[in-house]
């Protein structure tokens, strides 16, 4: 029995159409997904699609699940779809928004060598296709669910459906994910956290986007002769920005960018200036997840550029010619480059601290869990290409330290025959998935790993991994992350040496985060120990700074940093009416 069944989904979004005239039609793909018995919804071990509407008080029956068939010999339904079908049938919108929950879902699973929770403790993700009629949509943890909305067209008598969005799809379910991973990038810290969840969430979106060989063929659409090839001189750095960003980002978002504007759009348009981060206008969050934004899709160009460099060349008459390149060639080399550098972003997370994250830190730990699994990265050179993207940007790795050839990678613990860690007391096998175990192994070696030792200290999370390199090297590891917090009044600050903020009333209670990841290697001994210390004075008067000035200790902020309330401040606003569909 094959792992994966093949479903369609509307590559992009309904704007993104092939064709001219009467045969114009939107662009669909085939993905793959994993194999599993569908139960009505459609409903499977991870994902319950759920089709109620709040507006109209409507509950949409779901399709017959034999129409899915068994696992053994599975079936699409909506294979070859027409184009009122993917507009007007919420059959096939609940499958386009469960196939590309499940392949994203996928992508991650395989990134990390290991099954992925979701936060809520629960097993299955609810995703309701038409929650509501409004221009938003959005993760709730508390209703463990992605919502999508429906809106009128601003051009047409059509309804715009975010459930048929690819790019907003990948973005929500990206929120969820991560939610699982970081379950504290929700605190309140410094901006760049602050901007990182939406950040990621659009780069993920965009590298799934382009790891979509149609949407790929669709950029390049334009460049292609009758033969199909492409010049070489279309396919330089600048071209690449040109022809294929700027080009596809003005037939991306149309009307969906009133939910999340245009990621892509932005990231062209932000220009590489080394000032953002300092920049007033960059600090708040939306801006600032720009800049990671711009500085991610900026590596994507660099590799991208290189890897049609390599590329063979055009035989004529029997011998290699420098002429135009096949153009199904680059097609999917660029689909492959997408995919890989979406794997590197999506690893580097659990290289990350889990709490207080910055740019700086997610470099380091991009570059560093990909040198662990692709020590020799010559061929396509992905590490310096983000080096160089990001430094662009005025991003430059939270890791000083220089392993061999490469910079920016974090450090392995700093231990000495005088002072080693203690694994005389924990057990190989508990360490690999207990949580009490790994507490042990922190406090028994809380002064050689820095922790504060009259802080709340809980470990979060215990992972085994087993991750699959390009050449098929397979890497072991076992991840588990802590967190430690400190209350204490605004007056004890200067004590630890962090500064009050101005205007601070000495009674105000404070919260101090830190916490750290420790990366075991398959014999379980630590490799890596990613942190923020608690006390670390400078890190902490940063972020309380910051925190003072968007008004975080008013009362009432804390209920503020909702998905659908982060996502409501972009919204645009948009008349309502009810959709053009027919209930079943």
């Amino acid at each position: 029995m094959s792992p994966t069944r093949t479903l369609t989904i509307v590559a992009h979004d309904p704007g993104l159409t092939v064709g001219a005239g009467k045969n114009k039609r939107i662009l669909t793909a085939e993905v793959q997904v994993p194999t599993e018995d569908l139960a009505a919804g459609p409903r499977g071990y991870r994902v319950y699609v759920i089709d109620y509407d709040s507006t109209t008080d409507t509950l949409y029956a779901p399709l017959d699940p034999i129409r899915y068939g068994p696992a053994g010999k599975p079936l699409d339904p909506f294979r070859n779809p027409s184009d009122r079908t993917m507009l007007s049938d919420p059959h096939f919108h609940a499958q386009n928004v469960y196939a590309i929950v499940m392949r994203t879902l996928a992508r991650f699973e395989f990134a990390f060598g290991r099954r992925i929770s979701w936060s809520f403790g629960g097993h299955q993700l609810f995703i309701a296709p038409h929650a509501f009629a409004d221009a938003n949509a959005f993760y709730s943890n508390r209703d463990r669910a992605l919502m999508f909305g429906y809106f009128p067209s601003s051009s047409s008598d059509r309804m715009v459906f975010s459930c048929l969005s690819h790019d907003v799809i990948v973005h929500e379910t990206t929120h969820a994910l991560l939610d699982g991973l970081r379950e504290r990038y929700t605190d309140p810290s410094g901006p760049d956290q602050a901007a990182f969840h939406e950040g990621f969430a659009d780069v993920v979106a965009l590298l799934s986007a382009f790891s979509v060989p149609e949407v790929v063929d669709v950029a390049l659409g334009p460049l292609l002769n009758r033969a199909r090839t492409v010049p070489r001189s279309a396919l330089t750095l600048e071209a690449l920005r040109k022809n294929i960003l700027v080009g596809l980002a003005e037939q991306m978002g149309g009307e969906l960018s009133g939910i999340r504007g245009n990621p892509l759009r932005r990231s062209v348009d932000l220009k590489p200036s080394p000032g953002f981060l300092k920049d007033p206008e960059f600090e708040e969050p939306h801006r600032r997840g720009e800049i990671f934004v711009a500085a991610v899709m900026e590596a994507f160009l660099r590799v991208l550029a290189k890897a049609f460099e390599s590329l063979g060349d055009q035989p004529v008459g029997g011998r290699a010619s420098r002429g135009p390149l096949d153009g199904r060639r680059v097609v999917q080399e660029a689909a492959d480059v997408a995919r890989r550098l979406l794997n590197i972003c999506i690893r580097a997370i659990d290289y990350t601290s889990p709490t207080n994250l910055t740019f700086g830190g997610f470099l380091s730990a991009a570059l560093t869990s990909d040198c662990e699994i692709v020590p020799d990265d010559s061929r396509y050179e992905f590490r310096g290409a983000l080096r160089r993207s990001f430094a662009e940007y005025g991003i430059r790795p939270s890791s000083r330290a220089k392993v061999g050839k490469e910079t920016g990678l974090w450090e392995p613990p700093d231990e000495t025959e005088e002072r080693k860690l203690d694994y005389s007391r924990v057990h190989f096998e508990s360490m690999q998935q207990d949580a009490d175990e790994v507490f042990r192994f922190v406090w028994e070696n809380r002064e050689l790993l820095k922790l504060d030792p009259n802080a709340y200290t809980r470990v979060l999370s215990v992972r085994p991994c087993q991750r699959v390199g390009p050449d098929g090297f397979v890497l072991r590891e076992t991840v588990a992350e802590y967190v430690q917090i400190l209350t204490v009044k605004a007056k004890e600050l200067k004590g630890l040496g962090i500064r009050k903020p101005t205007d601070m009333d000495d009674e105000q209670e404070v919260r101090l985060f830190g916490g750290g990841t420790l990366i075991f290697s398959e014999y379980g001994r630590l490799k890596f120990h990613i942190r923020n210390r608690v006390r670390n004075a400078a890190a902490q008067s940063e972020r309380l700074s910051y925190l003072w000035r968007f008004g975080h200790f008013d009362e009432g902020a804390a209920g503020r940093r909702t998905f659908s309330a982060m996502h409501l401040e972009k919204m645009a606003a948009w008349p309502l009416s009810l959709p053009h569909m027919e209930e079943v």
